[in-house]
């Protein structure tokens, strides 16, 4: 059983099982949907196998190992470990998620489904590639099917923001390829682009410390650029405001969290006196600056998809602080918030697209009395939004509480700042339910929902598992900490902290 290539099976899955589309005519939009959930059902259904065999504590799992391009020490090398696990089943789940939502798309839907599924593949193999260059094909690979997934089914300024979003991670990827690189030249006398061959040379003092804080520099505008963290942070309103739904999802639910497990996975451990002399002190300003900002900005926004997609600068500004503790509780919640993040904004721009459809806008001066017209959507978008702010009981406190842990053992005088954040966040939550969901409707505001429907039997299969996982990790996470904490613990011991 231990011969069975588990994680190649499970980066090929997603495109393997979607090769059935390119044989079902396009005409057939039924088939074309049935192929797709079957693809991605699949693909989950493996994922869930890999968490069933998983043993926490067990170190680095279902290891593939072998030489790809041993001239310059290239190798397909792939694990799973209690980091990337929690994502990968993030990937597997959110993509299934997404084509049951999107049941109804009749826009070129095999394109659609297809794109997803190579989005899918690049996605799942950034989480479990264990070789530089290896992480880098995968990291490149989204950008493609993302980026025509905004450009074909996008809204007005789609191309714009599909342009913008292209060349903003493309350009922060070529400069973390120069970082990568460097790893390679001064790396040991073997060459490797192996990550923990090359963690392991950066903690027994391989690269000197200039080196390190060039390396960690151009590191961290790849990863920084993805998470994102301010100020390279202007690409993403525009992608969120003008992508399909689905497209949202995907980003802020899998994309986003690129960019925190490579600060995880590769600049910490390889880069540790550079993480010491420095960059752990900007990336907990960085963070608090994301946290305070991203909400301040959500107050201010007039459309709801834009209020969202601010939210998330600010949540993910909780993964950078707690990433700059490195403490164990700060990586325990980065990683947590990483997960619930991806749960719960997933959530909210799945009720947004609802709202759209319905209303035909988004903007929040337009919307008025959603609780007396679609009573279930507007349950679940409470439920989403205290979930989001931060309610004790649901998922979203548990990984903002074990940053904000961290960073005030690290960083008292600068995380106190982050507190600023959090009541913003309340307020234009608060302020967003209290206009569009209880407020009455009035004489100037004559839009009324268009469809004689209230949730879809689709969309309600979207949600519920969300919702449950929101509930579940908020009652109970122990479950998730106890995959996590072994990597906390290992992150804390190369620190010293």
């Amino acid at each position: 059983m231990s011969n069975i290539p588990y994680l190649s099976v499970l980066t090929a899955l997603p495109i393997a099982a979607s090769l059935p589309l390119l044989a079902v005519p396009a005409a057939n939009e039924r088939l074309v949907r049935l192929v797709a959930l079957a693809g991605t059902g699949v693909v989950f259904a493996w994922t869930v196998l890999l968490l069933t065999l998983y043993r926490p504590g067990g170190g680095m799992q279902f290891v593939e190992d072998y030489p790809w391009v041993p001239v310059i020490g290239m190798r397909y090398h792939l694990g799973m470990d209690g980091l990337s696990l929690p994502l990968v089943f993030l990937a597997a789940l959110l993509p299934l998620l997404c084509v049951i939502y999107a049941w109804r798309q009749d826009t070129q839907p095999k394109t659609f489904f297809f794109l997803i599924a190579l989005l899918q593949v690049g996605m799942i193999g950034v989480f479990l590639a264990l070789d530089y260059v290896l992480f880098y094909i995968f990291w490149e690979i989204v950008l493609v099917p993302m980026f025509f997934l905004i450009n074909i089914w996008g809204g007005e300024r789609r191309r714009y923001a599909a342009v913008k979003f292209f060349i903003f991670t493309l350009a922060g990827s070529v400069v973390m390829l120069l970082g990568i690189l460097l790893l390679w030249f001064n790396g040991p006398a073997v060459r490797t682009f192996d990550v923990l061959a090359l963690a392991r040379f950066g903690q027994a003092g391989g690269y000197p410390v200039p080196l390190q804080m060039w390396v960690f520099a151009a590191l961290f505008l790849g990863f920084a650029v993805k998470v994102p963290i301010f100020p390279f942070h202007t690409w993403l309103p525009d992608a969120h405001v003008e992508a399909p739904t689905v497209g949202s999802v995907l980003l802020a639910g899998v994309l986003l969290k690129m960019g925190g497990y490579g600060f995880l996975r590769m600049s910490l451990p390889t880069l540790p006196d550079a993480f010491k002399l420095g960059w752990g002190t900007a990336l907990a300003v960085l963070g608090v600056i994301n946290i305070v900002y991203g909400a301040a900005l959500a107050l201010t926004q007039k459309d709801l998809k834009k209020m969202v997609a601010y939210s998330s600068i600010g949540h993910m500004g909780f993964v950078v602080l707690g990433i700059a503790a490195a403490t164990p509780a700060g990586v325990d919640g980065a990683a947590m918030q990483m997960f619930t993040h991806g749960i719960i904004t997933g959530m909210l721009f799945l009720l947004v697209g609802m709202i759209y459809e319905r209303y035909h806008t988004k903007e929040l001066a337009k919307l008025r009395g959603l609780m007396t017209e679609v009573p279930t959507l507007s349950v679940v978008l409470v439920f989403a939004s205290f979930a989001s702010l931060g309610l004790p009981g649901l998922a979203g406190f548990v990984g903002e509480f074990l940053s904000l842990m961290g960073g005030f053992e690290r960083f008292p005088y600068v995380a106190m700042f982050s507190v600023i954040g959090i009541v913003l966040t309340a307020a234009y939550f608060l302020r967003m339910l209290q206009q569009v969901v209880f407020s009455p409707r009035t004489p100037e505001v004559q839009i009324a929902c268009s469809q004689p429907y209230d949730v879809r039997p689709n969309e309600m299969v979207a949600l519920i598992p969300l919702m449950s996982f929101t509930l579940f990790l908020g009652v109970y996470p122990l479950p998730f900490l106890q995959i996590l904490d072994p990597y906390a613990a290992y992150i804390a011991k190369i620190l010293g902290v």
